[in-house]
């Protein structure tokens, strides 16, 4: 059997021991800065859109969109109304369509729904 003591009392040979250890570290540590060289610094497209995002934001951005799709429906409708005399119809239908509208872009937005350009056929 060995004696793991004997190496500790030589100094030659912990300074070898010590001296190869580098060796070994700096070569992994070029061999990890090749590969990280090599990789691309882009995130990747797999990620979602807001992957750097914090969800906060990201809550906030989802129902602003809504709102947003109700809310120009509301005004299309009221314009409508006024305009072509239809008083409570316009504003009805409109609102519903903004709603659906903005129910498409939170799906969109949160990855759930494809976005038509993005079909492939």
């Amino acid at each position: 059997m060995s004696d793991d003591t004997s190496g500790r009392s030589d100094p030659d040979r912990r300074l070898s021991d010590e001296a190869a250890l580098s060796a070994r570290l700096r070569h992994l540590g070029d061999r990890l800065d090749h590969i990280r060289s090599s990789q691309p610094t882009e995130p990747t497209p797999d990620a979602g859109p807001a992957a750097d995002s914090s969800a906060m934001a990201r809550g906030l951005r989802l129902s602003s969109e809504l709102v947003a799709g109700v809310l120009v429906g509301a005004v299309i409708g009221y314009v409508l109304d006024h305009w072509l005399g239809i008083t409570p119809w316009g504003l009805i239908v409109f609102v519903l369509l903004g709603f659906v509208a903005g129910v498409l872009n939170v799906m969109r937005s949160a990855g759930v729904a494809v976005r038509p350009g993005d079909r492939r056929s």
